[in-house]
């Protein structure tokens, strides 16, 4: 939590260390990087380079980096070709950032989110998550990501033809790449059952209808299974006998 430290030096310097430690030990690099509104937070840029001369970007997640949304385009354009250098992922929380960021802010507010919209146009690696479940960053979290789904891509606006057949990949697939889960995660033959079975015909359906989960099924098996709901309403009443049909 580089932005947490007293100075910017101690942020890079743990920045190093860290980068320093994971390569050392052949491991994943997750960073809660600028969850902050502070728009002249740099810890993001700095990772990246760090990863970047290290050729360890497709390796390390930079979470949150809410000050990136706050940061002006001119910047955001020239991180953006840097971070299709060095592969860097990217984790946004929706509605842990959407709480907790702008409190300092009157009127506009800003959401608080990272580039989302931006990173999915420009083919830089995003999925979304949730951090929180009831604690004191976040007291309503339920670890539902079809909730985390339907905020995030209200907030990042994500509601374009072309965005709904591939906003599933956010809580599904991206995740699964940036935590090098390809060779076990996914529907193809031979890789683990491991699934969940939405009351929906289609993706689209899915996110309007913000659908229920009906099953989940972990390595073949029933973790649980449901009925689809029934509803009863007064059209479904015997007008002669008063009982519903």
């Amino acid at each position: 939590m580089p932005h947490n430290e007293w100075s910017p030096e101690a942020g890079a310097k743990s920045i190093k260390e860290i980068v320093r430690l994971a390569i050392q030990y052949d491991k994943l690099i997750d960073v809660h990087c600028d969850e902050t509104d502070d728009v002249q937070a740099r810890f993001l840029e700095i990772l990246n380079a760090e990863v970047m001369k290290q050729g360890y970007g497709n390796a390390t997640t930079a979470s949150h980096t809410c000050s990136f949304g706050s940061a002006d385009d001119a910047y955001a354009f020239r991180m953006m070709g840097l971070f299709r250098q060095s592969g860097l992922n990217f984790v946004s929380c929706p509605t842990e950032n959407l709480y907790l960021q702008g409190r300092q802010d009157s009127y506009p507010k800003r959401r608080g989110l990272t580039r989302v919209k931006e990173f999915v146009d420009n083919a830089i690696n995003v999925a979304f998550g949730q951090d929180s479940i009831v604690d004191l960053w976040y007291p309503a979290g339920s670890g539902n990501l079809m909730n985390i789904l339907d905020n995030g891509l209200h907030a990042t606006q994500l509601m374009r033809e072309e965005d709904f057949p591939r906003n599933f990949d956010l809580i599904t697939y991206n995740g699964a790449k940036l935590m090098h889960l390809d060779e076990v995660y996914g529907l193809s033959e031979g890789k683990p059952a491991n699934f969940i079975v939405l009351d929906a015909p289609n993706v689209f359906e899915a996110q309007r209808r913000r659908v229920d989960c009906l099953a989940s099924i972990r390595n073949g098996e029933y973790l649980f299974r449901k009925e689809k709901p029934k509803y009863t309403t007064a059209l479904d009443i015997d007008r002669q006998t008063k009982q519903y049909l």
